[in-house]
């Protein structure tokens, strides 16, 4: 399914202004139309006020006998609409019609005065009444003179109001372009930025309403250039790392050629096999690392059971323990459940595995542990190794860090404990833990001789 493609700010803001100019100038005219109507009914119904009473004033002067001239009494500005008229009517108290100066109008007759609005035929009329001592007297408006009028005079509105919108769009569109003139000289500075020019972009040469977004940026590319930093500086400690058992396969090689017997050629050949397991390792481990870099993708949460992970683990290993005379085995207390990426866990609880096992003496023991603590779903991994001087267990978490000399004096932990240590397997079990949001503890063993690793993950 194609994305669909994101809308400028500049054509957003314009979009939304510009319809709120059209709703704004469509209620103004609408608005205007509707007070121009009220004012001109007003006027009108003034106008039939006035109409009737110079009929009536017609009446009281000359008698009812006279037909009154009404358009001797009208204003003159009538005079400019064509089709603009007022019909009167002249009648007696009793109800008889004395005079209608258009006969087809057929006014009614009312014994009422005042205003009112009336149906004739299939046209509303606006009538007016004066009901005298000796007759009644009216005046008549049709409605949709009044309509036609004040549709003319509304429609003159338009013209004017398209032109003040054509101008404020224009002048809007002017003001946002200007505005967010900034925003792309913001965006020109950071597009003008190489991977090596990651320094910070000054708050002060921006407006305020930038700043929020500028520091973003400023944070992201200071993570940028740690990240490029460690990166740089792990390819350098990983180059230097492979290019010993890279080396010593090379020599190693060269033995097995130089080999003058069959037992000479299979020392060599189980020197060069060891080796190649070793560069093996140390390859795997550095894949792994490089999968677990802040920048991977988001864990797979699902739930894991720490208890049948350990089983899995010791089961994995338990040949392995048994060639080297050390005695492996699982203590579960419980069977504590954590929301995690499994295949991960699986790495973390390999590594301390293996670990424990290098750098455990033949007869010794290794325990791998599931339980609760404080609430705290837990792994353990408890060894009878030389374990980790109380110096040397923050630093052991550093990727190709190897230890100073420990108890027994070989050399301790952080996969280093041997020559066929990398440096590694630490670092990757903090990378792991530290995706999952848990802990990592370093403890001596309850014997007081060797290591008790305890990771624990965040209460479910």
């Amino acid at each position: 399914m194609t994305a669909r493609p994101v809308q400028s700010i500049h054509r957003r803001v314009l979009v939304w202004a510009m319809g709120a100019l059209v709703v704004g100038a469509s209620l103004l005219v609408g608005g205007s139309y509707w007070t121009l109507a009220h004012e001109m009914g007003e006027v009108f119904e003034d106008n039939l006020k006035q109409v009737a009473l110079a009929v009536a004033n017609h009446h009281g002067t000359y008698g009812m006998a006279r037909t009154p001239r009404i358009a001797e009494q009208l204003p003159k500005i009538y005079e400019e609409y064509g089709s603009f008229e007022f019909v009167t009517a002249a009648w007696t108290r009793s109800g008889t019609l004395l005079h209608m100066s258009d006969p087809a109008a057929a006014l009614p007759f009312l014994s009422r005065s005042g205003l009112s609005v009336v149906t004739i035929g299939q046209e509303r009329w606006h009538l007016y009444t004066i009901v005298l001592e000796d007759g009644i007297v009216q005046a008549a408006q049709r409605d949709s003179d009044r309509q036609a009028l004040a549709r003319e005079t509304g429609a003159k509105l338009i013209a004017p109001a398209l032109l003040m919108l054509a101008l404020l769009a224009a002048l809007l569109t002017l003001a946002l372009r200007r505005g967010l003139a900034p925003l792309a000289q913001a965006a020109s500075e950071v597009t003008a930025r190489s991977v090596e020019a990651l320094h910070p972009i000054t708050l002060s040469s921006h407006p305020p309403e930038l700043h929020l977004l500028i520091g973003a940026i400023n944070d992201l590319m200071a993570r940028l250039g740690s990240a490029l930093a460690l990166q740089r500086h792990f390819l350098a400690d990983a180059a230097h790392e492979l290019r010993t058992p890279i080396t010593a396969l090379r020599l190693q090689l060269q033995l097995l050629e130089r080999a003058g017997d069959a037992a000479q050629r299979e020392a060599a050949l189980a020197e060069l096999r060891a080796g190649i397991e070793r560069t093996q390792r140390l390859i795997e481990q550095l894949l792994q690392l490089s999968r677990l870099a802040p920048e991977t993708p988001a864990l797979r949460r699902e739930p894991v059971d720490l208890a049948g992970l350990v089983r899995a683990s010791v089961s994995r290993f338990s040949a392995r323990a048994d060639d080297m005379k050390i005695d492996l085995g699982a203590v579960v207390e419980s069977a504590p459940m954590v929301a995690a990426d499994a295949q991960q866990l699986a790495i973390l609880l390999n590594n301390l595995l293996g670990n424990a096992l290098r750098h455990t003496p033949a007869g010794g023991r290794v325990d791998v542990g599931a339980c609760v603590e404080n609430g705290h779903p837990c792994l353990t991994v408890t060894d009878s190794g030389p374990g980790i001087p109380a110096s040397e267990r923050q630093r052991v978490f550093d990727r190709f860090y190897r230890g100073q000399n420990g108890q027994n004096g070989q050399n301790v932990y952080s996969d280093t404990g041997t020559s066929n240590g990398s440096g590694l397997g630490l670092a990757i079990v903090q990378a792991v833990a530290e995706r999952h949001g848990a802990g990592i503890r370093l403890d001596e063993a309850p014997g007081g001789t060797g290591l008790r690793v305890t990771v624990s993950f965040p209460s479910p």
